[in-house]
């Protein structure tokens, strides 16, 4: 049964699991509550039903019943109403639950109707990718700084220089929390530690100690020592200085670069290297116009629970990168300062876009009636599965033809807005 929902793209199906089907779960729900009920005069699963309903009521029975169920409605409700296309995960409410039988009401959200507008003959153009001489000496610089060596000196500290020393801070005499660290490797000059601490070991020397006294910034996320004069107890182990290579055979070794044997040869592939990735970068940037320019003549009302479905999967996809970097998201939270609710409200108008984008792309297809064949589908399934390292076999049954298809309807779409393809 049908109801009439409030909003255009909701649709509201009613689902009663009645009769033997709730005859059985309502069984299957005292077998289960039997086994752990304590009733005078039986063992735990030995009281008849009646006993059980006598003692704890029947009602007791259909919450658990119920959650069975809401299994089957749904497939019934999935069942007939295949021909609905629904975008986000389907609420439910029980309006009525007793003996004869549990009423569920299903919420669907449905695919936006979108109104397309001009994504043919573009304005949007690829921006031209160039390679400058400056940009060149800076990522071979920072291949120097990659292959940097930090050697004892014995003389005394000065700037860029690593200092490794013990410290220990102290607040009107009294050492406080998380200030003291052993054997901990500070650049000096990289503004790691707080205002005036780091320019006060220039000069010394290892073995050599200090009383430094330093104030903490007013806001210092530690409360008690906000804006707070302290003295740390500081202790030289070791003075190192940081040596960078030269642009010479033993560098071109270390580097393992094949045909890379001067600096020459180096600038060359180090420019090749950059177009490449410029390269890409300009495609992307040109699909990104491209994707914006046609989405501003379309028309679509797009679901809430779409942006807040996309805008979850987007924190999810982030909490991950963070936990395979060795860090919890409650570490992460801490660290930044930032809530889930926040990270959310951040990712907000990226998501919106994604599924703009996402409705828009679908829409052409659609109208384009795009379509792949199965060798497509084959030989793209091919590269992916090669890239990875998989058979072709391992690839579909774990991603699916489907998504391959998908994929490739989306390219040709890509295409047809760059013009590539009419």
């Amino acid at each position: 049964m049908e109801k009439e929902a409030k909003n255009k793209n909701e649709k509201k199906i009613v689902i009663k699991i009645e009769g033997d089907e709730w005859t059985k779960l309502v069984d299957a729900a005292f077998n289960k509550a039997n086994k752990k009920a304590k009733i005078p005069g039986f063992r735990p699963g030995h009281a008849p039903k009646d006993v059980y309903v006598k003692h704890y009521g029947m009602e007791s029975l259909y919450y658990d019943a119920s959650n069975g169920a809401v299994e089957v409605a749904y497939d019934k409700m999935l069942e007939k109403n295949s021909d609905l296309k629904i975008v986000a995960q389907p609420t439910v409410d029980i309006l009525n639950i007793g003996e004869t039988g549990v009423e569920f009401e299903f919420t669907l959200t449905l695919k936006p109707e979108v109104v397309l507008g001009k994504y043919k003959g573009l304005k949007a153009k690829k921006p031209k990718v160039k390679v400058t001489k400056e940009e060149i000496e800076h990522s071979i610089e920072h291949m120097r700084e990659h292959y940097k060596e930090n050697i004892v000196k014995d003389g005394a500290i000065e700037n860029g220089d690593i200092a490794v020393i013990d410290f220990e801070g102290f607040k009107d005499g009294v050492a406080f929390e998380g200030g003291k660290g052993e054997n901990y490797s500070l650049e000096i000059g990289s503004n790691t530690f707080i205002p005036g601490f780091e320019e006060q070991l220039i000069g010394m020397k290892a073995n050599d100690e200090k009383e430094i006294n330093v104030t903490f910034p007013e806001d210092y996320h530690a409360e008690e020592l906000k804006g707070q004069p302290v003295v740390f107890k500081v202790k030289i182990n070791e003075v190192k200085e940081v040596k960078i290579p030269e642009l010479d055979e033993d560098f071109f070794n270390d580097l393992g670069m094949e045909g890379i044997h001067s600096k020459e040869s180096l600038e060359k592939q180090v420019k090749e290297n950059l177009e490449a990735q410029k390269e890409s970068q300009s495609e992307d940037d040109w699909l990104n116009a491209l994707l914006e320019e046609a989405a501003s003549t379309m028309k679509v009302d797009i679901p809430e629970v779409m942006i807040e479905e996309e805008t979850s999967r987007m924190v999810s996809e982030y909490a991950q990168n963070v936990q395979m970097q060795g860090i919890s998201m409650e570490q992460f939270y801490q660290f930044t300062g930032l809530t889930e609710d926040k990270l959310k409200e951040e990712y907000k108008e990226q998501a919106t876009k994604r599924v703009t984008y996402r409705l828009m792309v679908e829409a052409i297809i659609e109208k384009e009636k795009i379509e792949v064949s199965e060798e497509e589908v084959k030989e793209e399934a091919s590269k992916i599965a090669s890239k990875y390292q998989m058979t072709e076999e391992e690839f579909f049954k774990n991603f699916g033809e489907d998504m391959v298809q998908y994929d490739l309807k989306v390219k040709k779409v890509f295409d047809m807005l760059k013009g590539e393809k009419e």
